[in-house]
């Protein structure tokens, strides 16, 4: 999988779609049922980090592959939908092989 730059994209997504998952069904939760705010601080940042990181990995395959505009449009509109990423990954998966 980091053999490509499409494969380390997918690879980010995967982590960026657990981080966002982590903190929308677990510290969002343990914050306002449980009355535990630094949940939400410490995996938001957490989160906040791996978006970053997933939207550099973003503009260095689009430039590296000379994407069409739609891939990296769609690369950061599924990463805040819950699963998202997940799902843009099957379709990653195909573009990887042209890529090889």
């Amino acid at each position: 999988m980091l053999k490509t730059s499409v494969g380390k994209l997918r690879l980010a997504g995967y982590f960026e779609g657990i981080s966002l998952l982590v903190l929308l069904f677990i510290a969002m939760p343990m914050k306002y049922w449980l009355g535990i705010p630094e949940a939400v601080r410490i995996v938001g940042s957490i989160h906040g980090a791996l978006f970053i990181t997933y939207c550099v990995i973003i503009a260095y395959v689009t430039l590296k592959t000379r994407w069409k505009l739609i891939w990296p449009i769609l690369s950061v509109i599924v990463a805040f939908i819950p699963f998202g990423n997940f799902i843009l990954d099957r379709k990653l998966h195909d573009l990887e092989k042209l890529y090889r």
